[in-house]
């Protein structure tokens, strides 16, 4: 599985005053602890959240000892370094952040969880490591279907926000316990396995040595892992003390869940919503096809875009809806003249019907899918290719080859933009039909 990151809690008032108050009207007894220690305050104390989701998080933040250690602090500066980071994760933590952060507190968890997709995958849902793993916490194939993700041919739920946030934080709580309660441990299990951090402490133990995550002989990727997390988290906790220019995040939700009534093309959704359909994609990152997958019967849209699309669809008409011909092929049938017979496509009918070449046998039956918008949303559909990194190689070369950007390429990868491309590297591009 990938990294996993994580979450934010409740607000929480600085003044021991007002804190005392209200603990005094609500009959409840509560032990002020340290600063330095998790703090968990009930939030029906509070009639306000702040408006800004980084104060909501940096209210609840309870790992600070950390942040002066020598691998914190470089973590720290290469991030600062970095100089548009922090506008990238404000702009996309707008569609996110908010749903992670309220499940993280729903499960009482330690709020520095919510910010481990912004280590794993900048908060990306389109991510692809040169492993594949996917999606913002960025989970391995194996480790999904161990934690029952549907991944097919129309959907991956490592890439869906609900669904891999549910499975990660599971996973999370799960390793926790674990490692008796170390949540250190925990990450650093999610980043390179439960076995491999389980050897490293019986080592540790057979010379007599601490068994806590700084002392662990632990894969330098992983060594890195932790550190970037607390990094990220003493940022967010005391911008002005590190100079950093943090973009401020709507502490409110972005999206709310819509009933689809069955398939439906994105394209046609994203009319009936109002919405850009790239916006409508990057809400449901997890559909994979232009249309909505037949096992999925829900649809993320903008809050503020519900009503409208409720309205659209409750007015839909049949020909409208995504609809499916069964046709038996008959003796002297070929693709081209199916094609013509339904007015579409050769392509379209091997990609839906997952042909590899041209060869169709009388008798069997092909999908031919009917609807409004069908034919161009799935011609403009990107696909993903795996491409193999040649001798001489570079992002620009590539990007140029390919019609894409440069910040595609390092977005769909993860990649370091400062590390160098090796032969042999394998990369994922997504590339419409025209590239």
């Amino acid at each position: 599985m990938g990294n996993i990151e994580g979450a934010e809690g409740s607000e929480l008032i600085d003044s021991k005053d007002l804190v005392t108050s209200a603990i005094d009207d609500s009959e409840t007894r509560l032990d002020l602890v340290s600063s330095s220690e998790l703090r968990v305050v009930d939030s029906d104390l509070f009639d306000e959240q702040p408006d800004d989701l980084w104060q909501r998080l940096r209210s609840q933040l309870s790992w600070q000892d950390y942040e002066e250690k020598p691998e914190i602090v470089a973590a720290r500066e290469r991030f600062l370094a970095q100089s548009n980071y922090l506008d990238v994760i404000a702009a996309r933590s707008e569609l996110y952040l908010h749903y992670i952060v309220e499940e993280v507190e729903a499960r009482g968890m330690p709020i520095e969880l919510a910010l481990l997709p912004l280590v794993e995958s900048t908060m990306d849902p389109f991510a692809n490591s040169p492993q594949h793993a996917a999606g913002l916490w960025q989970i391995m194939p194996a480790t999904g279907r161990h934690l029952g993700l549907t991944n097919n041919w129309w959907y991956d739920g490592r890439r869906d926000l609900r669904d891999s946030t549910r499975v990660a934080l599971d996973y999370l709580e799960e390793l926790q316990a674990s490692f008796d309660g170390d949540w250190l441990l925990a990450l650093a299990a999610y980043n390179s396995g439960k076995g491999r951090v389980m050897r490293a402490i019986k080592s540790n133990r057979r010379r007599d040595k601490d068994t806590d995550y700084w002392s662990l002989n632990l894969p330098r990727e992983t060594k890195n892992y932790v550190p970037k997390l607390l990094a990220l988290a003493s940022i967010i906790d005391k911008p002005e003390q590190y100079e950093a220019d943090l973009p401020p995040v709507t502490n409110a939700p972005a999206f709310a869940i819509a009933s689809t009534s069955g398939q439906i093309e994105l394209a046609k959704a994203a009319e009936l919503a109002g919405v850009d359909e790239n916006l409508l994609r990057s809400l449901n990152p997890g559909q994979l096809r232009w249309a909505t997958a037949p096992s999925q019967a829900e649809l993320l849209v903008p809050v503020d875009s519900l009503e409208a699309f409720e309205n659209g669809l409750a007015n839909l008409s049949p020909s409208d809806r995504l609809q499916w011909q069964h046709y038996r092929i008959r003796q002297g049938d070929n693709l081209v003249s199916i094609a013509r017979r339904f007015d579409t496509q050769v392509a379209m009918i091997k990609e839906v019907n997952k042909l590899r070449g041209s060869f169709i046998r009388a008798g069997d039956t092909l999908l031919i899918p009917q609807g409004s918008t069908w034919g161009a949303a799935l011609a403009q559909s990107p696909q993903s290719h795996d491409y193999r990194v040649r001798r001489g190689d570079s992002l620009y070369r590539i990007a140029g080859r390919f019609k894409v950007s440069i910040d595609d390429i390092i977005r769909w990868n993860s990649l370091d933009p400062r590390a160098y491309l090796r032969p042999g590297q394998q990369l994922t591009l997504y590339l419409g039909r025209d590239s």
